[in-house]
């Protein structure tokens, strides 16, 4: 004949229990997204935190050792008319070919099918940093997006020169 096992006596067992009920309770399939009309995006489900649009730590961490910088951002202004870009500088000697004047930044939205500009406005000049960069800093370059094609979720490249940041989503 065969024990029955209370898991009262087993403490261990217990806690096993209690650890796979808490994880299994705190996972939860991705509602199904269906759109009426295909060739819009579907927005984000509102439970799905600003941690979706983070670049993976591998990704991190390329552009940390190749290029110096950390903290990829992309976000649209309230307008939509302008998309900015943020990195954070770590190493400045390897950042210096994001802040070179001579090289033309483009945003490439390939779901819009559309390649952006940094503008040159006529007092201020472009809207972007070209300083010398200094560690720990942000640094920011705006391109300008008049038909609002670019949108909040869409993926996009940043290319400045060689520098290549691809598959950034816009917030």
């Amino acid at each position: 004949m065969r024990k029955q096992t209370n898991l009262g006596t087993h403490p261990v067992l217990a806690a096993i229990l209690l650890a796979s009920s808490i994880a299994f309770s705190v996972v939860r399939p991705a509602p199904p997204q269906t759109s009426q009309n295909a060739s819009k995006p579907m927005p984000a489900p509102a439970w799905q935190g600003s941690q979706v649009n983070r670049l993976s730590r591998r990704a991190e961490m390329y552009y940390e050792g190749a290029w110096g910088v950390g903290e990829l951002r992309v976000k649209a202004t309230e307008s939509g008319e302008l998309i900015r870009f943020n990195y954070r500088v770590l190493d400045p000697g390897k950042a210096v070919v994001l802040n070179d004047k001579k090289a033309e930044p483009e945003l490439v939205d390939s779901q819009a099918g559309v390649k952006l500009e940094v503008p040159q406005m006529e007092k201020v000049g472009k809207l972007r940093q070209s300083s010398t960069p200094k560690v720990g800093m942000t640094y920011w370059m705006a391109f300008s997006n008049p038909t609002r094609a670019v949108q909040r979720g869409h993926r996009v490249d940043v290319i400045i020169g060689q520098f290549r940041a691809y598959g950034l989503v816009v917030e």
